[in-house]
């Protein structure tokens, strides 16, 4: 009797509209008291309700009936949280590339399935867009990376405007004859200086072709090439007597001799795999049109993801795409409208 007194005389002491939001708070929870699908639960609103009511209504924790101070106080919490999280959601990291660069991404990816994010990257830098290699990544089909081998890093870095290195490449043919493709690549721009094909190399033939690989080029210092016995008496003088220094690698070592190895990947992966070889005049001109692609339109990792005969920015015009490499990938460019 003499707390339901004290109670009566604080209540009396109370202005309206303490009162108001006291009846307002107990209405509340009957309201959510009625609720029955399948037990009372707390809505969004509701807690954002209780949590804003607690800084103009002082005597809100005796007003709870149904839920615990505690629970409304993390409530407020939480939504303070989420408000800080909106009004800071301004523009903050790298700016948002547009819708049409966007689909030119897709559509780099769809007409070249062989391309990684790193060459898609290299032709959007070409056609004029300023944007990262992370950003091309977040818009591409998510596959598995292909890891790569070991480099001969520290002597190829130092001399690779005065090495060229070469090996063979064997292709068959739609009757399962061997033709050989001999490769010569300098270093300093991954560039593909000379290739010839034959279906029967020889230490003659290997020389007459060193000869030509360097008939318009400069002679470098070293040669990197493995031991095959292709390689004979007449072809190593041929080198000795153009002032040459052949570097051999190791045996069953082709990592040593990564670069030009690199490029023979790239050929098989990139074009013969995709092919079936009618006889050595259908390789020539198959391997020909790949090697102008490769030297003049093919972006580069090597290269800061540039092609080995650089290409211009273009940032004015329409974009526009054609196929080369006898369609298997496509070169991009911009065209004046």
């Amino acid at each position: 009797m003499i707390r339901s007194l004290l109670s009566l005389c604080l209540r009396f002491f109370k202005s309206r509209a303490q009162l108001q939001l006291e009846i307002v708070y107990l209405r509340k929870q009957l309201e959510i008291l009625t609720r029955t699908s399948p037990r009372p639960h707390f809505r969004s609103s509701d807690r954002f309700f209780f949590s804003r009511l607690t800084s103009i209504f002082s005597s809100w924790k005796g007003t709870l009936l149904i839920i615990k101070p505690g629970t409304v106080i993390r409530w407020h919490r939480q939504g303070f949280r989420l408000y800080w999280r909106w009004k800071s959601r301004s523009a903050l990291g790298r700016p948002k590339i547009t819708q049409q660069q966007i689909n030119l991404i897709k559509q780099i990816t769809a007409e070249n399935p062989l391309w990684g994010d790193p060459r898609i990257h290299g032709e959007m830098l070409k056609l004029g867009f300023d944007i990262s290699e992370s950003t091309v990544l977040r818009y591409l089909p998510k596959k598995p990376k292909r890891t790569t081998g070991q480099h001969w890093k520290t002597f190829l870095k130092n001399h690779s405007a005065e090495i060229v290195s070469m090996d063979f490449l064997v292709v068959p043919t739609i009757t399962f004859r061997l033709l050989y493709v001999l490769v010569f690549l300098s270093h300093e721009r991954r560039k593909i200086i000379h290739i010839n094909v034959t279906d029967h190399p020889t230490s003659a033939w290997t020389s007459h072709q060193l000869t030509n690989a360097f008939y318009d080029e400069e002679i470098p210092k070293f040669l990197i090439r493995d031991r095959d016995k292709i390689f004979g008496r007449v072809f190593s003088e041929s080198v000795s007597a153009l002032g040459i220094r052949p570097i051999l690698t190791a045996y069953r070592s082709p990592w040593q001799n990564g670069y030009v190895e690199r490029v023979i990947g790239s050929i098989r992966r990139e074009c013969l795999d995709h092919l079936i070889i009618v006889n050595e005049t259908h390789l020539r001109g198959i391997l020909r049109s790949y090697i102008h692609y490769y030297n003049t339109q093919r972006t580069h990792l090597g290269v800061s993801k540039d092609s080995p005969e650089p290409r211009e920015v273009q940032a004015d015009g329409q974009i526009d795409g054609v196929a080369v490499a006898n369609g298997l990938h496509h070169f991009y460019f911009r065209k004046a409208v």
